[in-house]
């Protein structure tokens, strides 16, 4: 039945979609990465200074402009982009000058911890989002249909940051049952699946939660119209169980709205990762980027900010393609 049903996909539309999408990807990311190497340029911060640390304070001129000229930022804006763009292309990221490392090695040993914890977060908003939006929606005007559409407003209103620290105090600080930060035990230096997973509790659970308010109100809302749909009043004439008319009907036509949730979270998701990671010290790509803008690390920001917009783009794809899957009226025209 499985093998059935996936021959019937439109693989074709979805293919043609994902080749158009790519051909259009191509100029923003080009607009992108040229961008930030404009942004860097009329940057205060100097970045021979940042590569240079205390030793640049007792330099010469000469050494300073030497040390400019082995970097490449003593050339014009054109030229230090058209340059990296070229060896991108060819695979070479470049050098990293605040990490002291090739650019795709910073990359490689921080993006699966920002996955991970990325990932995680998103279940959880997606999970707790989708089940308490049913269930407000079943009783609109009930208790906890209050209660929890009061708490969704005002997680929406609060920063990811603050919720951050909210949680170390109550968690770490008052109750003591989770670590406050980082990866491992501050008296292990073995990363264990165990020490992770406890780690990751906390992270996950404030990005999540950062993320959840949306998805709750979408599905809330969009389950709330299929009610009133004539299909699920005709389920329940019938004489279907409640369960049966709730999930298996109103959910269903419900959860469209709520596809499109998951390209358009893309950007807030990234901004509150990199957030979340700083409160609590994750391993991530977080402080890489933090310490690429400040330093004007050139190839590291623009690989970073390159893997960002690809990010949102895959996202935004990625919601169209389902929207279209699960609602065949909308094709894949996109």
């Amino acid at each position: 039945m499985g093998a059935v049903r996936a021959r019937r996909l439109p693989w074709g539309p979805m293919a043609r979609m994902t080749g158009r999408r790519l051909l259009l990807a191509a100029p923003v990311l080009l607009a992108v990465t040229f961008g930030v190497f404009a942004v860097a340029a009329l940057s205060p911060f100097d970045p021979v200074k940042a590569y240079a640390g205390t030793a640049g304070l007792t330099a010469s001129q000469a050494e300073l402009d030497q040390l400019r000229a082995n970097l490449g930022v003593d050339q014009p804006l054109v030229t230090r982009w058209w340059d990296w763009l070229g060896s991108a292309l060819t695979g070479d990221l470049g050098t990293s000058t605040v990490m002291r490392q090739p650019v795709a090695d910073v990359i490689a040993a921080r993006l699966g911890w920002s996955a991970l914890l990325a990932g995680r977060a998103f279940a959880v908003a997606v999970l707790l989002g989708t089940g308490l939006g049913v269930l407000a929606a079943r009783r609109q005007g009930g208790p906890l249909d209050r209660a929890v559409s009061a708490l969704a407003y005002t997680l929406e209103a609060a920063p990811a940051f603050w919720l951050g620290l909210l949680a170390v105090w109550f968690f770490s600080v008052r109750l003591g049952v989770l670590p406050s930060g980082g990866l491992t035990d501050a008296a292990s230096d073995t990363v264990t699946f165990g020490q992770v997973a406890t780690h990751l509790v906390l992270p996950a659970l404030v990005l999540g939660v950062s993320q959840l308010p949306w998805f709750f109100l979408y599905v809330r809302q969009g389950v709330a119209d299929a009610l009133e749909e004539d299909p699920v009043r005709g389920a329940r004439a019938r004489g279907l169980a409640e369960r049966r008319v709730l999930l298996g009907h109103a959910l269903r036509s419900g959860m469209l709205p709520m596809l499109t949730l998951v390209g358009s979270r893309v950007p807030e998701l990234i901004t509150g990762a990199l957030l979340v990671e700083t409160v609590f010290s994750w391993p991530g790509i977080a402080a890489a980027t933090v310490q690429a803008a400040t330093s004007v690390d050139f190839p590291l920001l623009a690989a970073l900010t390159v893997l960002a917009t690809a990010a949102v783009l895959a996202g935004n794809l990625l919601s169209d393609l389902l929207y279209g899957l699960a609602d065949p009226r909308v094709g894949f025209d996109g």
